[in-house]
């Protein structure tokens, strides 16, 4: 530590991406060494004698180590040495952006059926919904339930309503397979997406609205919940256009970290092709862009250090 510490020729000097660590070329010990910029202590992250193996730490061989440049991310240098040039691993790179799970609440659903029990506000009888332009049918259900599931519904077969009585309600700017998984989920609590990937990213981006709407919150988190663990080559484009139409920030978010992460499986899947809106396009543009500004500035930095090298 500090003066205790001995080197031997130390030539080439780098310094960490947070500016907590000095990475030093001790030359003629054939290894380097890393100074806590706050403690000054001392430790050597790649020494095993001489050669010319790119490794990590010790696993890592050169021969007279001269300058060095460190990665962006702090995870690796690169050093240069009488045996050429070689990537020393000092660090496993930082992981990438996380998104927390989305938490969904416990359910409500037997204690929401136990208020149908008793209580003489509640409609009587059931209901047939006419849905979207074809009006189609979702037949025979219960309006008590619905009611003791959503205040929306509450409201609609309230006292006073003209639907509290009407066998029938049509309901439009919905499908027949949306509107059907929202009965479904109030009067069974079981969440019906569909099948297939892109199927299911779709029925839960209109079933969530449909929940807003209605106002069924845990309804509502558990279709977040779906497209959070939906995103994938085939679905991550068309996710961040509804995700940029919507509003929603999360899924926006998540969505352009995954294409500017897997850039070439979504074009594979013929992602980029679907994308319409110019927005969300602006906005892949940028992050591509600040891709390659970043290694741009990378190759730039290492051009430097051998230019020093070389000098």
């Amino acid at each position: 530590v500090g003066d205790a510490a001995q080197f031997n020729s130390p030539a080439g000097i780098a310094i960490s991406p947070d500016s907590s660590a000095l990475f030093v070329t001790d030359h003629l010990n054939d290894t380097i060494r890393r100074v806590e910029v706050a403690t000054g202590e001392v430790t050597t992250v790649a020494s095993s004698g001489r050669g010319s193996v790119d490794g990590v730490g010790d696993a890592q061989e050169f021969y007279h180590p001269i300058g060095l440049a460190i990665s962006p991310d702090g995870s690796t240098l690169l050093v240069s040495s009488t045996g050429g040039l070689h990537h020393v691993c000092v660090a496993a790179p930082p992981p990438p952006p996380s998104f927390a799970p989305i938490v969904v609440p416990p359910s409500t659903f037997s204690a929401d059926m136990a208020k149908t029990w008793g209580d003489a506000s509640l409609p009587q009888g059931m209901v047939t919904f006419l849905v979207g332009d074809d009006e189609e049918r979702v037949e025979h259900v219960t309006k008590a339930n619905l009611c003791a599931r959503s205040p929306v519904f509450r409201t609609m077969f309230g006292i006073g309503m003209k639907e509290r009585d009407a066998a029938e309600v049509t309901v439009r700017n919905t499908d027949l397979a949306t509107f059907t998984a929202l009965v479904r989920y109030l009067c069974t609590d079981q969440l019906d997406l569909g099948e297939g990937e892109g199927e299911q990213a779709r029925r839960a981006l209109v079933l969530r609205e449909l929940a807003q709407m209605y106002q069924v919150p845990r309804l509502e988190l558990l279709c977040a919940q779906a497209l959070q663990e939906s995103v994938a080559p085939a679905t991550a484009v068309p996710l961040l256009e509804a995700a940029h139409t919507t509003g929603d920030g999360r899924l926006l978010a998540q969505c352009r970290r995954y294409v500017a992460d897997h850039a070439a499986e979504v074009r594979a899947s013929g992602g980029v092709e679907q994308l319409r809106d110019l927005g969300v396009a602006k906005g892949l543009l940028g992050d591509a862009l600040d891709q390659v500004a970043e290694l741009k500035g990378t190759v730039a930095a290492r051009d430097v250090e051998l230019e020093k090298v070389r000098a």
